[in-house]
């Protein structure tokens, strides 16, 4: 691992906390390399670019985060070859794990955790939970949208979910690529980030929910990535089917989505804020970048407030008061 900074005290103006912002230890950076949905700037993270974001942006701290492509690459190989990727994923999530609490540990007013899972691995999902809160006492769990051509909602996890529940969870959903989807060849030069990420996160929404795990589980704190992908523009429409799913959802689809919170990362233009807004208010709304390669802090803010979409009591709750919430801890950096 390489040498961290020596902890640094966020200056006691800044308050904004950045609940979207991602980190690439070493051993994840090398298990990736190669991977065409690696971005390079997530390749080549250190906790010091980090750092100096966070005090060009005004912010007290930022939540850290594994990104695409995540830690599990799949099961459509040879036995031998999807034998492996589940093994490596384990290792992964451990060692980002390790990781990400030794840059908390030297930064603890400047940095959280979200800890990765290995899923689609079930039962070592169940043990880097407690791992990951009794030892490293991490603020939430990183997950993605779908796991090589499964999604969040698919029964087989519902172990995880109890056990998420139990810890009443704060579980942050970044988008991935299904396996189904990241090659298909509708459109030259478009890839996986342009169009599969936002229907993977409503994919993702409508499986916990249709599922009836949303309702099952209400203990667990949801935050979807980039506004909710193309759900809040689309709820409406998949509402109708929840006619359908009385049992899973007995009060229908939408009293369902107004409790998740929506990080606004990749998400700072008025045509997704407008549709969020129908959907949620202001205290459902948390601040994101994506950084390192979606946004810088200073950037972020200055484009989500020349929208005048929001009053400065409701910026307030999306810059600070709303990740405090969710996590207490945030309100003492």
């Amino acid at each position: 691992m390489a040498p961290l900074l020596h902890a640094q005290p966020a200056p006691a103006a800044k308050k904004r906390i950045d609940m979207h912002h991602h980190f690439g230890p070493p051993a994840w950076a090398a298990a990736m390399k190669g991977n065409p949905m690696l971005q390079p700037s997530n390749a080549t993270w250190t906790p010091e670019k980090s750092l100096e974001d966070l005090d060009r942006g005004n912010a007290a701290a930022a939540v850290l985060s594994i990104t695409n492509p995540g830690l599990f690459l799949g099961d459509r190989t040879p036995g031998d070859l999807a034998r492996e990727n589940r093994a490596r994923a384990v290792r992964l999530a451990r060692q980002c794990n390790d990781y990400g609490a030794k840059v908390v540990q030297a930064h603890p007013t400047r940095f959280g955790l979200l800890a990765a899972l290995p899923l689609p691995d079930v039962a070592a999902s169940l043990k880097e939970i407690a791992y990951a809160y009794d030892q490293l006492h991490v603020d939430g769990i990183g997950l993605m949208t779908s796991f090589g051509d499964t999604w969040l909602g698919n029964p087989a996890y519902r172990p995880v979910m109890e056990e998420l529940n139990r810890r009443s969870a704060v579980v942050l959903v970044h988008p991935t690529a299904a396996e189904c989807c990241r090659t298909l060849n509708y459109a030259p030069g478009v890839g996986p980030g342009s169009l599969e990420y936002g229907t993977d996160t409503t994919r993702a929404i409508m499986g916990l929910c249709f599922s009836g795990d949303a309702v099952r589980f209400p203990n667990i704190r949801w935050i979807w990535s980039h506004g909710g992908g193309t759900l809040p523009f689309l709820a409406a429409r998949i509402a109708g089917a929840a006619a359908n799913r009385k049992e899973e959802l007995p009060n229908g689809l939408l009293p369902e989505l107004k409790k998740f919170y929506y990080d606004l990362a990749g998400a700072t233009n008025i045509g997704v804020i407008s549709s969020l807004k129908q959907l949620v208010g202001p205290d459902h709304i948390l601040f994101g970048t994506d950084f390192p390669p979606g946004g810088r802090i200073l950037e972020t803010a200055q484009t989500l407030r020349s929208l005048n979409a929001f009053t400065d009591p409701e910026l307030q709750l999306i810059e600070r008061d709303n990740a405090v919430r969710l996590l207490p801890r945030l309100g003492t950096l």
